[in-house]
């Protein structure tokens, strides 16, 4: 398919007509990949958030498949929520190929295949990324990724939860003096920390609720229940163990006022 700048180019040139451009433009907005999968290609140009290949329930071959087609017209493809099995594959697949690299978070379970010479825009956004506990850090490393990829500097701080609340604030105060835009807080058993730091800041908060915990309330059920539930304006939740969203709309937020 042509790309957005060649079919610009050509209208420019008056070598097609504006409805010639027009069906080009719609033909290029999606990119069929066998018989599995249409991929959102231009998504990043569009809302400014980059493409992501959930790996979850996926057959390997077809992820691969995806990924060339992504490394063909991006230079670069993001694989979230991996099995062994399947980061394996993929590694035999692109490890040793010319002019690849792989990044790899297996902590977060998150990876990113790109061309050695392509790098992401740098934008002026500022994110902080806190943590509860240690169990909710494979999340917010799943964030901080994404918002990376979407050009923000991202700084971190875990375990920072009520159970120790002194610890909080140094960390805090530290993020703030840097100038953060918006802040995450991934949290779970009870999900008190976002609330609290909701509750200390003037910039957005984004609660992460994590799928922790056990009795009534278990996996993150009681945390979501609290950040949903808490009087602390200016506290925004996304789902549970949703790395990915946080780490897209803080991204978002934070570009956007830094423009």
């Amino acid at each position: 398919m042509d790309d957005i700048r060649e079919i610009l180019n050509r209208l420019l040139k008056k070598e097609c007509s504006v409805e010639e451009a027009e069906k080009l433009l719609k033909a290029n907005a999606i990119e069929e990949v066998g018989d599995f999968a249409k991929l959102d290609i231009f998504r990043e140009r569009r809302t400014g958030i980059v493409e992501v290949i959930y790996a979850e329930n996926k057959p390997a071959q077809v992820i691969i498949e995806i990924i060339h087609s992504f490394l063909k017209k991006n230079r670069f493809a993001i694989v979230s929520r991996y099995k062994e099995e399947q980061k394996n594959l993929i590694f035999k697949e692109f490890e040793k190929k010319d002019g690849l690299s792989i990044d790899l978070n297996d902590l977060a379970k998150i990876m990113i295949i790109k061309e050695k010479s392509f790098a992401f825009q740098r934008k002026d956004g500022k994110i902080g990324i806190i943590t509860a506990g240690s169990s909710d850090i494979p999340v917010a490393e799943e964030a901080k990724v994404i918002a990376e990829s979407m050009g923000c500097e991202v700084l971190t701080s875990y375990d920072l939860g009520i159970a120790g609340i002194h610890r909080l604030f140094t960390p805090l105060s530290e993020m703030i003096k840097k100038g953060i835009q918006v802040i995450i807080v991934c949290a779970g058993m009870e999900g008190t920390l976002p609330g609290v730091v909701a509750a200390l800041v003037n910039i957005p908060v984004i609660g992460v609720p994590i799928s922790s915990g056990y009795g009534l309330g278990e996996k993150g059920i009681g945390a979501l229940t609290t950040m949903l539930q808490s009087c602390s304006p200016g506290l925004l939740v996304v789902n549970i163990d949703n790395g990915f969203g946080a780490g897209a709309s803080a991204a978002l937020i934070a570009n956007k006022i830094a423009e």
